[in-house]
């Protein structure tokens, strides 16, 4: 089985303008990131697929591999799918640009699953991590999931999923981690359908594939993570480098 790695960075953002291109610890958050995704040694090939010629300059003078994206992309899934298009893979691993601390071992367990999957029932996997503090359960910037007895994506959300109605009963709290394993078929199906109305309405670009049936193996990790999605993540990324 063929796997690589596609690190979608795009230069604009809502929340944090540029932020790729800040600086953690003496590198760039992006070439963090490719940095460690090359590490890992999981992946036949590592690339990253930008719409910036800031990155891509960025990427090039540090010997990393780059594609500039031809289209533009409403999402980053879309823009692995133009990436890869002619790429011979079976599995296509999506590493976000702004998750600098995703781990060997996260990332190991997540390919796991589709070795383990003989009857090709697994469209995607991806990551979860527990959330035991009632500010990151409340925090729209953390995306929740919940799943079913599987592990397999149920739904996803920025509200704070399950609902806890008795509060004196115990509810687990997980975030999504935005680390994706794709089959192939899967990503290039996505990157063809239009933009479902849940997916609009929580800005979640992974609730397409549930509104098109598709299945969602999501794999527990218990590693510190976090991405970068404003300034003021940066400063604890960079107070966590320190410790």
């Amino acid at each position: 089985m063929k796997v690589i790695s596609v690190i979608p960075a795009r230069y604009a953002s809502t929340r944090f303008p540029g932020k790729l291109m800040e600086i953690l610890e003496g590198k760039t958050i992006i070439l963090r990131t490719y940095e460690q995704a090359v590490a890992s040694g999981l992946f036949d090939k590592v690339i990253v697929a930008t719409d910036s010629k800031l990155i891509y300059d960025e990427m090039i003078s540090n010997g990393g591999n780059v594609v500039m994206s031809k289209k533009e992309h409403e999402c980053g899934s879309d823009r692995i799918a133009e990436a890869v298009e002619h790429i011979n893979a079976d599995v296509v691993v999506n590493v976000q640009g702004d998750e600098p601390f995703i781990d060997t071992e996260s990332l190991k367990n997540l390919i796991a699953v589709f070795y383990e999957d003989l009857d090709n029932k697994i469209d995607l996997a991806s990551l979860m991590t527990p959330l035991n503090d009632a500010e990151s359960i409340l925090d729209p910037s953390n995306v929740k999931v919940i799943v079913d007895r599987q592990n397999f994506a149920l739904y996803f959300s920025r509200s704070p999923i399950p609902f806890n109605r008795d509060i004196e009963d115990s509810v687990n709290y997980f975030k999504h981690i935005g680390v994706y394993a794709f089959r192939k078929k899967a990503l290039i199906d996505f990157s063809k359908q239009e933009v479902t109305p849940l997916e609009a309405a929580e800005k979640i670009e992974c609730i397409r594939y549930l509104e098109h049936g598709k299945r969602i193996k999501m794999v527990e990790t218990q590693v510190f993570n976090f991405g970068i999605d404003t300034p003021a993540d940066l400063k604890k990324a960079k107070a966590f480098m320190k410790k």
